[in-house]
């Protein structure tokens, strides 16, 4: 009896695995048995490689799977010819959908995650190619576009690893080890409790507290030396909302104290403030050739540092 039921838990094990390959193949590119593993391993079926391998010859057997044995490791995809079978058929539709939250959450989603949907992605991409039917969705990605309102800057290194271990740990809720050195150049190394990652403009900010301190602190990535995921977990902090830490100006450079303002700007200069307000209770009087600006915001060199941008068209009232 006991043995009929491991055999049974076998069998549903292989059969999850085969599935999850099958899922993971591609179309119009090709994996290999290694990339397999690795996706797998991110999405917690952890196998060594020869059961993969041993897989992937069995599938190819059986199923429209191509095998490229031209150089190792093997490469291995969907014939053209092949009917879709566990993969979904993506329309265009969701396939453009797929490839702009690519481009623009693949800094925002933990780095297993956007690793286990590489195949997602990929087919998302083959869909609406440049030799598929797909014109108008492919023609969409050139229409679109998300604009700086500053200078645009090319976004900072980042050291490879880095990203995937600070993801790993903030999605987990595991300790992390940083070897940081700061803007003055101070190199230290600390144990880290990672609590939000915010990208402001072209840079990541990890959110974070130190060991035996109760107060957040900003870790810019591109300055974090190395990063390493330890075991011990931790419980989320209940107190802390990576909403109200950036609604207090934290990444701002401020403390969260808010102070009302009344300043005068050229009407040519100010006029975008009548259509997006500094805030909910902003006043505003129009004077001659200055609008008179009153609102509540909070105390931060960014908002001194966009008020002194405007230079002689903005002086401070009260």
């Amino acid at each position: 009896m006991l043995n009929s039921m491991s055999k049974r838990t076998d069998n549903l094990e292989t059969l999850h695995i085969a599935l999850e390959l099958l899922r993971r193949i591609p179309r119009g590119s090709k994996i290999s048995a290694p990339e397999l593993r690795q996706q797998l391993e991110q999405a917690g079926l952890v196998r060594d490689l020869r059961t993969i391998q041993r897989q992937l010859e069995l599938l190819s057997q059986h199923f429209g799977i191509e095998r490229d044995d031209s150089g190792r490791p093997f490469g291995y995809r969907w014939s053209p010819a092949a009917k879709p079978l566990l993969q979904p058929n993506l329309t265009e539709q969701e396939s453009l959908l797929l490839t702009l939250a690519e481009q623009h959450l693949r800094n925002l989603l933990p780095a297993n995650l956007i690793k286990s949907m590489n195949g997602f992605f990929s087919q998302a991409r083959n869909k609406i190619g440049p030799h598929t039917d797909a014109q108008r969705e492919r023609e969409w990605l050139s229409k679109v576009r998300v604009v700086s309102e500053t200078q645009p800057l090319l976004p900072p290194k980042i050291r490879p690893g880095v990203f995937d271990e600070v993801s790993s740990a903030l999605y987990a809720n595991r300790w992390l080890q940083v070897d940081y050195q700061n803007a003055s150049g101070k190199r230290s190394r600390n144990e880290v409790m990672p609590l939000g990652l915010a990208q402001q403009g072209p840079r990541l900010y990890l959110v974070c507290r130190y060991a035996d301190h109760e107060n957040e602190r900003s870790l810019a990535l591109h300055r974090i030396l190395s990063a390493n995921v330890m075991a011990h977990t931790f419980t989320r902090p209940k107190n802390f909302d990576l909403k109200k830490y950036d609604d207090d100006g934290r990444f701002g450079f401020g403390e969260g104290e808010r102070i009302s303002v009344t300043f005068r700007i050229d009407k040519i200069a100010g006029r975008h403030l009548l259509e997006t307000p500094l805030s909910l209770d902003q006043q505003v009087i129009e004077l001659k050739s200055t609008y008179e600006i009153t609102a509540t915001v909070v105390d931060s060199e960014v908002f001194w540092r966009w008020l002194r941008g405007f230079g002689k068209a903005a002086t401070i009232v009260e």
